[in-house]
């Protein structure tokens, strides 16, 4: 009998894990309409495509992503993401934890500040374009706050496409790896208008960054920029203005 009864528990033990290994992604995938949703989905939830992805009514792109299984073991959700655009591309590891953080590793992104992307953005970001580049070593976020991050960012051809359009150069933002304290990372220009050099801090309190520096006015810059400048008061001995803002999301 209990031969029988071991028989049967090993049977549908078999049965729900072959049933889960299977499950198509469309079960578990949210359709339109949605705050997140895909316009199409194929495979499974541990080796799939959403095609279409769309985020608070902003086409993303294409993801496709596998599941690393034995990692829900230890208690995470892991997985290799890569997300397609027409222009470009992110592809990264990224493990998320029971309490909801997030860890991602190896992130490589190449895409446009094009109007999808930058709509997820606070209003006053929006009208900023150009290309942004990332290879991130890693990165971990938990309660809406970015705690600790390794790598480099770089924003290339930038403008402010407000009331006209101003070129702004181009800039990097590199963080360091280890470190106390909030992730501050070191701001400098890549050429441009202006040259910059400054720090960016990632508040721990709120979300949101500190950015303070200093800024000079190259002898191409236009005089709309230039004038908006001398609004950071007058220059140090080195025709340097020092500037700083705090922005929380």
């Amino acid at each position: 009998m209990k031969r029988g009864i071991w028989i049967t528990v090993l049977a549908v033990v078999a049965f729900v894990a072959i049933v889960v290994a299977r499950l198509p992604a469309s079960w578990v995938v949210p359709e339109p309409p949605g705050v997140v949703s895909c316009a199409s989905v194929d495979g499974s939830i541990w080796s799939g495509t959403c095609a279409g992805l769309n985020v608070q009514g902003s086409t993303v792109g294409d993801v496709v992503w596998n599941v690393h299984a034995l990692r829900l073991l230890v208690g995470k959700l892991s997985a290799n993401i890569i997300l397609t655009r027409p222009t470009g591309s992110v592809h990264g590891d990224f493990d998320v934890g029971l309490d909801k953080s997030i860890t991602a590793r190896n992130v490589q992104a190449d895409l446009p500040l094009d109007r999808d992307l930058m709509s997820l953005l606070p209003r006053n970001l929006q009208t900023l374009h150009g290309n942004a580049r990332a290879d991130i070593t890693s990165a971990h976020f938990a309660k809406n706050l970015i705690t600790q991050i390794q790598g480099r960012i770089e924003l290339h051809d930038l403008e402010d496409r407000g009331r006209e359009i101003t070129p702004l150069g181009s800039y990097s933002l590199t963080f360091p790896p280890g470190g106390a304290g909030d992730p501050t990372g070191q701001l400098h220009d890549l050429g441009g208008p202006l040259a910059i050099e400054g720090t960016v801090r990632l508040m721990q309190d709120k979300p949101g960054f500190d950015v303070e520096g200093f800024v000079t006015a190259r002898p191409d810059a236009p005089p709309s920029l230039i004038n908006q400048l001398q609004y950071l008061g007058s220059p140090d001995a080195q025709g340097r203005r020092q500037f700083g803002s705090q922005m929380t999301f």
